[in-house]
């Protein structure tokens, strides 16, 4: 089986990338070759019995997949892209990232004839916005209120549509907000919500730019990335017509996110956060939904974290 991600240098893809060599193979396929795509070069790894390839492509250029396209991945995880806050502040940057590349990517894959190659693609929950019910299903309508969301929306509905004509065999998963990220903060509207316990966690201060009780729907790095890997092996005929859909993620208030730094690491660490609220990050985090039903992707066999506090102890697990 032939695999290539393109953000593949990024925290998710790098996860990603090292789960999917441990596991060996996908739906009881062996993994024999990887194509590693990132504007940066990733880092080069290696693996008995599998070919590795690390690109430096700038994947909205003309053509910068063709090299990769013709050698038929059976599988392409599409998790490149430009971030809520850069997106919004470069509206070029935004729409060459995070749409035209993905329609070159599809229209690619419709050039190479790969109608069986599975399309993974990660879209987030700033997809949705303004006039909301409290509770959201993969059916409410999309009206993101950022540029972001609206880069996101526009290509899932093209990942949608080519599906429908049988060009690729595509799938969106619609990511929650990633809690903990490791690493250091980025230009994600969100990035927040993971520096608020990780500089804590690691003795330095955070700055909380929100109202404590902001609610947000998150999920663990550790989740999303099994699955990614869960969603390249759901069957097509179980996906149904309509190929996108929201990760079970579970809905915590920033207060309660902080009161679970408290309990795990003391009042010290509460104390390392400093409330300075930014308004245009409030605006941007506040506009996306924090409670869905996600029947349809528990029926699929996705899972979440059980509770807030679990995230919080898997991050301290993997950095001890």
């Amino acid at each position: 089986m032939h695999i290539a991600i393109t953000g593949a240098a990024g925290f998710l893809g790098q996860r990603l990338v090292h789960q999917l060599l441990d596991r060996g193979a996908l739906d009881g396929t062996a993994i024999r070759r990887l194509t590693l795509i990132d504007q940066a070069e990733p880092p080069a790894i290696e693996r008995e019995g599998v070919e590795i390839r690390c690109l430096a492509l700038d994947i909205s250029s003309p053509g910068a997949l063709d090299p990769v396209l013709d050698a038929r991945p059976d599988v392409i995880y599409h998790l490149a892209a430009v971030v809520s806050s850069a997106a919004e502040a470069d509206l070029d940057l935004g729409m060459r990232v995070n749409f035209d590349a993905t329609r070159a990517l599809l229209e690619g894959c419709r050039a190479q004839g790969l109608s069986a190659t599975r399309l993974v693609m990660a879209s987030s929950v700033a997809a949705y916005g303004g006039d909301l019910p409290e509770v959201l299903d993969d059916m409410t309508a999309l009206h993101p209120q950022n540029s972001y969301g609206a880069q996101k929306a526009m290509s899932e509905l093209l990942v949608n549509d080519y599906s429908r004509r049988g060009l690729v065999d595509g799938l969106v998963l619609r990511l929650p907000t990633i809690v903990i990220r490791p690493g250091r903060p980025n230009a994600a509207a969100s990035s927040f919500a993971s520096s608020i316990l990780r500089e804590p966690l690691n003795g330095e201060e955070a700055i909380c730019p929100v109202p404590t009780d902001l609610d947000l729907f998150v999920m663990s790095p550790a989740r999303v990335v099994e699955a990614l890997i869960h969603g390249a092996e759901v069957p097509g005929e179980a996906l149904g017509p309509f190929r996108a859909f929201m990760l079970p993620g579970i809905t915590v208030s920033v207060a309660e996110m902080l009161e679970a730094l408290h309990e795990v690491a003391g009042e010290e660490a509460l104390a390392r956060v400093r409330h300075e609220p930014d308004a245009r990050i409030a605006a941007i985090v506040g506009s996306w939904p924090a409670r869905f039903t996600n029947e349809r992707a528990r029926r699929l066999g996705f899972h979440g974290d059980k509770n807030f506090r679990e995230i919080v102890e898997a991050f301290l697990d993997e950095r001890a």
